[in-house]
């Protein structure tokens, strides 16, 4: 009972929505958590079932039931306590749980939902039992029964629904094994997760999960990273390779020597994320409970004057009647309901298609941006540079002497022209006496010819004219390499930093949604026309130093624009807190992560859109909810207090609380409805998903 009285006015909204996710302690505090909720999800299905068992014989030998349905109760010694007793019972045993919740409401000086129960059924017991001491010529054992038992129904339900809704986070802590293979001495040692390290050697069996992030020591697997990047294929591990906690190995074993645990986790640290998401602070939120607070004194106010009114009518025991149904009616649990419900739902379907929300302002103000600025490098492009094209008369050789030269240099362009040889099926050949030119480029002796690779400097140095292609290629924003053998241009190179093949889809989505898309980048303005050109973006910022991104956003925000920053590196960190949402690609840095406000797992341009999608629909639903929640208790008060009275309506308590609790069911059934909502390009969910860390 003590995890009821905790967990009824534990939020201060709606029936007390558990506050979501784990706590800092990780796994063990997830799951913890987990356990309470679900006891408390038990504790409420059982308390229904027990109070709905003893409502039927209340009801069976009721008289208003036995009136209005023309039958005979049996009849024997003591019948005639059974409505009292067993009404008392279900008082005691299921209305106890609101009691303590209005209890915890009034003590935190916040009446609120919790409170409006236990008045109403406060008032219907002692009407009840003033009844049946013959004070009044009324009968509401049944009204009180049924009324307790739909009120559980409806928190069972709300708490199940809540507890369905979080099972993201579920699935993210059932990703850890339990236990792990430490080496000791040459052999292993099975221990619990918590006994592990930094530093410690474990090791992964083929097919296990890996315990801990880490880097590859010994062996060579496929890593199932789907959990981690939403992509199918596994990924070839190798000495020297970084692993997280959670992923899968398959077709060898791996000997992994731990850089972090527990809270120190990608996995824990997503979890985290998320769950402070779901308890961030949020406007709309923060709207329906200043609704509930004042729906409080509205119907406190409406329950006094209905029940004056009906008083000096004359009509004592409708009087107290109508005054019950009128607070039964105001309880806001569908305005409680409303907002809570939805967030949680939109922030587990977030991370179920690598949209990790870390604050929910930054989720609600994703639908109000009119401009998405991209930053080029490692967001719009792949941050790495490819063999673009190659000019001159045998083209082949001209790659295979340039590769030959590079091919023990670890230069990122020297890298991009060995790597185009060999997609290109072109073998490098020996090469010695290789010289770094310092400025210049590297020069080599290849198969007896002296080779030399290099930038236009090389060629200006050298009084060689350039081949009539690298005009255009400059045009192009492309980087151009030039090789010389013997003393003559042979060839030339161009290398680029190739485009993410999405990026072209996203831009036009989000030009589809009436958004303006922009780009910041420190290239040279050539190279950014070039990626704006092909990518049709509306506006460049270019040659931006990084400290000088911040302001080009802020520039981007005149006019009252809402901008939505995406950018992944370490100098995109103050244009990305600066910016209305910022928005982290999740293989960047620690740094852009933490300034991020949504950060997207899979490195895909194409989840802004879905991102700023969510936000939409996650919006849509909550007024949704609000507009229903607030209409219904608008219409129902009036109706409950009596005003069809003089047309023959009149609002049974009972049928007031069906009327309540079909509220509340109606407001989660819309909220459930925001999972059909596909997010993913081609309209496919993926598993859940963590980020690389950096």
């Amino acid at each position: 009972m003590e995890d009821a009285e905790h967990h009824g006015h534990e939020s201060g909204t709606g029936w007390g929505t558990p506050a979501a996710g784990p706590s800092a302690a990780g796994r063990d505090g997830h799951a913890g958590h987990d356990r309470h909720a679900g006891h408390s999800v038990a504790m409420f299905r059982d308390k229904f079932w027990l109070s709905l068992a003893l409502t039927i014989p209340v009801i069976v030998w009721s008289r208003d039931p036995q009136g209005w349905l023309r039958y005979t109760a049996p009849s024997f010694p003591g019948s005639d306590l059974i409505p009292p007793v067993l009404g008392t019972i279900v008082f005691l045993y299921g209305g106890l749980v609101f009691l303590r919740g209005a209890r915890g409401e009034l003590a935190e000086g916040r009446p609120a939902m919790m409170t409006l129960i236990s008045l109403a059924i406060v008032v219907a017991f002692v009407t009840s039992w003033a009844g049946t001491l013959q004070l009044f010529d009324i009968e509401i054992w049944w009204e009180l029964s049924s009324l307790i038992v739909i009120m559980l129904l409806g928190h069972w339900l709300e708490m199940r629904s809540i507890a369905q809704a979080r099972g993201a986070l579920a699935a993210l802590a059932e990703l850890l094994p339990d236990t792990a293979e430490r080496v000791r001495d040459g052999g292993t040692e099975t221990v619990p997760l918590d006994a592990l390290a930094v530093d410690d050697l474990v090791l992964v069996r083929p097919g296990g999960r890996i315990p801990a992030d880490g880097v590859v020591a010994e062996g060579s697997a496929d890593v199932d990273e789907s959990m981690i990047t939403g992509e199918s294929q596994a990924v070839p591990k190798e000495p020297g390779a970084r692993v997280v906690a959670g992923t899968v190995a398959a077709g060898g074993s791996l000997r992994v020597r731990v850089s972090a645990v527990g809270d120190g986790t990608a996995l824990s640290g997503i979890m985290r994320m998320v769950a402070a998401a779901q308890a961030s602070a949020s406007r709309t939120q923060a709207l329906a409970d200043r609704a509930a607070a004042i729906l409080f004194y509205v119907a406190v106010a409406a329950g006094a004057i209905t029940f004056t009114f009906w008083w000096i009518e004359g009509d004592r025991a409708g009087a107290l009647v109508r005054m019950a149904t009128v607070l039964v009616i105001a309880c806001p649990h569908a305005l409680g309901l409303a907002i809570p419900l939805v967030i949680a739902i939109s922030t587990s379907l977030g991370a179920r298609n690598g949209l990790l929300v870390k604050n929910r302002i930054a989720l609600e103000r994703a639908r109000e941006v009119d401009v998405v600025i991209f930053d080029k490098t490692g967001t719009l492009t792949k941050g790495q540079p490819i063999l673009a094209a190659v000019a001159g008369s045998d083209e082949a050789e001209i790659l295979r002497l340039a590769a030959s030269v590079e091919a023990d240099s670890e230069h990122p362009l020297a890298r991009a022209i060995v790597a185009g040889a060999g997609s290109r099926g072109i073998e490098a050949l020996p090469a010695t006496e290789f010289e770094a030119l310092p400025g210049l480029g590297a020069r080599a002796t290849v198969d007896g010819r002296q080779v030399v690779v290099g930038g236009p400097r090389l060629l200006a140095e050298a009084g060689l004219q350039p081949m009539p292609e690298v005009e255009t290629w400059a045009r192009a924003g492309r980087t151009v390499l030039h090789v010389v053998s013997d003393g003559r241009v042979a060839g030339a190179l161009a290398v680029e930093d190739e485009i993410r093949p999405e990026s072209a889809e996203a831009i036009e989505r989000l030009h589809a949604m009436g958004l303006k898309v922009a780009m910041i980048t420190g290239d040279a303005q050539a190279v950014a026309d070039s990626v704006a050109r092909r990518l049709g973006i509306d506006a460049v910022a270019a040659q931006v130093l990084p400290a000088d991104k911040a302001d080009a956003v802020k520039r981007f925000q005149a006019g009252g624009r809402k901008v939505a920053m995406v950018g992944d590196g370490v100098n995109d960190a103050p244009a990305l807190a600066t910016a209305d949402v910022g928005i982290a690609i999740g293989a960047g840095t620690d740094v852009a992560v933490e300034s991020a406000g949504i950060i997207l797992v899979r490195s895909d341009p194409r989840d802004v859109v879905g991102a700023i999608e969510l936000s939409r629909a996650t919006y849509r639903k909550m007024i949704q909810n609000l507009a229903w929640a607030t209409g219904y208790n608008l219409v129902a008060i009036p109706i409950a207090a009596g005003i069809l009275v003089p047309w023959g309506i009149d609002l049974p308590m009972a049928v007031g609380a069906v009327a309540m609790s079909a509220s509340t069911i109606i407001v989660a059934a819309n909220a459930q409805l925001l999972r059909r909502l596909r997010l993913r390009p081609g309209g496919d969910s993926e598993p859940l998903a963590v980020p690389r860390p950096a």
